[in-house]
């Protein structure tokens, strides 16, 4: 790492050993546990993997694409060490820059994953922002999403030709729509992840500007914008909240400008201080699905807290909803995870 970078990020903190459930989003987690604690869930991901093939992906972003390095976007390549080294990952994820003037970046892969970033997106953004996209892409890779992601992708493949059977189009939207509520959230884990290497709200907020459609951030009122969420999610017409609902249902990505409020909340908040201040949790502190009834009932809580603030008037029809999802979810485990059903 060069000087002038040292000097920059002197005052940065690193987090050696963070476990990704220090930054991840509860809803996140806890359809992640009820994942992972379904009786098959492995076997299904190993059959679709099957299906995924992850070397001709590498080689295609080795053929069509700039590999980063000290020679290539010598700049990109220090902000990649950074931020792996801000989140301790295990090892630096190859960053790829491919030719597309809108703004893109993705971590792909589950062996060996690898981050791939848009030239629309370099052109665009400060250094200070593209720290934060990489941060967001690291989290991604620190915390698995590419399998579930995979699964998600895969299915979304399989829907026109289960379309025939109506039992089966309805089964596979259903659990889509399950896998894209996941990744959104996800994405708003991976958001935190790239605060905590960024370390800058103010250069997070820009680059979530930006993905809206802010060319010039200066040209943008950070209060206007923002103020563009509270009056989305604060709709009071029946038919918006429907609206809004048939909207969300195919998105993979949470709207920008709410994404954004989301961030700047959590930016805020106490958790986010006392993981700089180095309390978090640990990778060494325990496996992922050790603690699927806490994540759930995590879960549970965050989706009441976001019903409890909203004046949405659909939301509020639906407010029991996570505690009925924490039920039946926990009646899944009772039945599988103590022994009293099938094998996995």
């Amino acid at each position: 790492m060069t000087e002038d970078i040292e000097a920059s990020r002197h005052n940065a903190v690193r987090f050696p050993g963070i476990s990704p459930r220090a930054y991840e989003h509860p809803v996140d987690r806890g359809a992640l546990a009820t994942l992972r604690a379904v009786p098959g869930f492995a076997q299904v991901v190993k059959a679709v993997s099957g299906f995924y093939n992850e070397r001709g992906e590498r080689l295609m972003a080795l053929a069509s694409s700039i590999r980063v390095g000290p020679k290539q976007y010598p700049e990109l390549d220090r902000l990649r060490h950074e931020c792996a080294e801000t989140l301790d990952l295990p090892a630096v994820p190859n960053l790829f820059v491919f030719q597309d003037p809108g703004i893109r970046a993705e971590a792909v892969g589950m062996d060996e994953p690898f981050i791939r970033i848009s030239t629309g997106l370099v052109e665009l953004m400060s250094q200070e922002s593209l720290r934060f996209v990489l941060g967001h892409e690291m989290g991604h890779v620190l915390s698995g999403h590419a399998v579930h992601r995979t699964i998600m992708v895969r299915l979304i493949g399989l829907q026109p030709a289960m379309s025939w059977t109506p039992v089966s189009a309805l089964g596979i939207r259903a659990v889509i729509a399950a896998l894209r509520e996941w990744f959104r959230k996800a994405e708003l884990s991976c958001d935190r992840a790239g605060l905590l290497c960024s370390q800058d709200p103010t250069a997070a907020l820009r680059a979530q500007i930006q993905v809206a459609g802010g060319i010039d951030p200066a040209r943008i009122d950070v209060p206007s914008f923002l103020q563009q969420a509270a009056e989305y999610e604060s709709v009071e017409d029946i038919r918006d909240s429907f609206l809004k609902l048939k909207s969300v249902e195919t998105e993979s990505h949470p709207f920008a400008v709410v994404r954004a409020a989301q961030l700047q909340k959590w930016a805020a908040s106490a958790e986010y201080r006392a993981i700089l201040a180095g309390d978090y949790a640990r990778r060494e502190s325990g496996t992922p699905g050790s603690d699927w009834k806490d994540d759930l009932k995590s879960a549970a809580q965050s989706y009441k807290e976001s019903w409890n603030s909203s004046t949405d008037p659909l939301t509020k029809v639906f407010s029991d909803v996570g505690e009925a999802v924490s039920g039946a979810a926990g009646k899944v485990w009772n039945k599988f995870g103590t022994g009293n059903g099938a094998d996995a």
